[in-house]
């Protein structure tokens, strides 16, 4: 599969340098950072993607004002949007964005790629106004770049600042990368995950560097095939499967590994969590987890499917692998799996975990468990699922 993916990013280098040229200064842009340059990149990205050749949408350094826009397919042949020292910025105001849910839409193309770009959201007057808890607002809120029904395509050296909500909504995509992204917000921004991916298979995220208020990388239900490698993640709230089961008619979770990532100062490390009384019938299997290194974590081991009234619960989890895991918990609660009594976790495997306590109070890592036995290998630290229940 790696092959497959250098292949494709060899090609699209060579096609781009065949290609054809719209440069967005000529269709009136004005980069200045005060005038609106929505109507000349929507125009240069018309004419690209209507072209028969390979073609190169490029936006000059400087500073684009750009409200709510939609960059759409299909195209007649591959296009790139090469942006390497532009910096977007997006309305303040959440309401300028009553037209579409995300600021930058790029939706049904097939060999696309975007290359570089700083997308500043301006999301500290949204975040003011975002309190899901209260008011229920969080749907209303755009998110910074929004992938939708894309195939074959790269991202790359790109950046995303202060996103009103997600940072990047990957749906309905197929063989997706993602390679040095930039994801930046401060902790108390609320929802602001940074890439959530939602029924989408052969997606791979790889040297990214996130630092936000929700989720670094959040999976939802049909997110199949899902590789992340090299992320350094904080803070936030780790990295996540699901929630999950939330709504009816959801599609499978499955084929999902994490590795080789970096999680520091954040309120989980990786999680895997279900809602209570999930209505449908969905499946999460196949997820692994391998040579991760936590810093001060809050929680770095977390499968939560406990909250189940009167063990309705019928979504699965199974085939999940922890393996080489290491460094510090700010909670003595360092790795828990509290699995639902009607339908336990099955074939969950702990291997080579050391995680030891740093927080305030005395006392050493422990574990909690319930409704799972797993199988463990190797050194763990702390000792897990002694006392677990069946």
């Amino acid at each position: 599969m790696k092959a497959t993916w250098i292949i494709f990013i060899l090609l699209a280098m060579v096609v781009g340098n065949q290609a054809a040229d719209f440069n967005v200064l000529k269709y009136g842009a004005k980069a200045n950072g005060k005038s609106d340059d929505s109507t000349a990149i929507a125009n240069a990205w018309r004419d690209a993607c209507k072209s028969i050749r390979a073609s190169n949408v490029v936006i000059p350094k400087g500073t684009y004002i750009v409200g709510p826009i939609k960059l759409q397919g299909p195209c007649q042949a591959p296009v790139s949007i090469q942006a390497h020292q532009a910096r977007f910025m997006a309305p303040s105001d959440p309401n300028k964005f009553k037209s579409q849910n995300g600021w930058f839409v790029f939706q049904g193309i097939n060999g696309f790629t975007l290359s570089g770009g700083s997308f500043d959201g301006q999301g500290e007057v949204a975040w003011k106004q975002n309190d899901c808890a209260k008011a229920g607002k969080c749907s209303s809120m755009p998110i910074n770049l929004v992938f939708n029904k894309l195939t074959n395509s790269l991202i790359r050296d790109v950046t995303s600042l202060d996103s009103k909500l997600f940072h990047m909504n990957v749906l309905n995509c197929r063989k997706m990368t993602f390679q040095h992204v930039t994801i930046n917000a401060p902790e108390e921004s609320l929802n602001t995950d940074g890439i959530h991916i939602g029924r989408s298979s052969g997606i791979n995220i790889t040297d990214a560097d996130i630092k936000t208020g929700d989720d670094c990388v959040s999976l939802g239900d049909g997110s199949q095939q899902v590789n992340i490698e090299k992320v350094t993640c904080g803070p936030g709230h780790g990295i996540a499967i699901g929630s999950l089961g939330r709504y009816r008619n959801e599609e499978p979770v499955v084929g999902i590994t994490v590795r080789n990532c970096t999680i520091t100062n954040t309120m989980n490390g990786v999680r895997v969590k279900t809602w209570p009384a999930s209505p449908s019938s969905g499946i999460a299997r196949d997820l692994h987890f391998d040579n991760i290194v936590m810093n001060n974590v809050s929680t770095p081991i977390l499968i939560d499917q406990e909250y189940c009234p009167y063990n309705q619960c019928t979504q699965e989890i199974s085939d999940v692998s922890f393996r080489n895991i290491r460094g510090t918990t700010a909670n003595q609660v360092a790795v828990q799996l509290k699995c639902s009594r009607g339908n336990p976790c099955r074939n969950v495997e702990l291997s080579n975990i050391n995680l030891a306590y740093h927080g305030s109070s005395n006392g050493t890592a422990t574990s909690e468990c319930a409704n799972v036995k797993p199988t463990l290998k190797g050194h763990l630290f702390p000792p897990v699922c002694q006392l677990s229940s069946t």
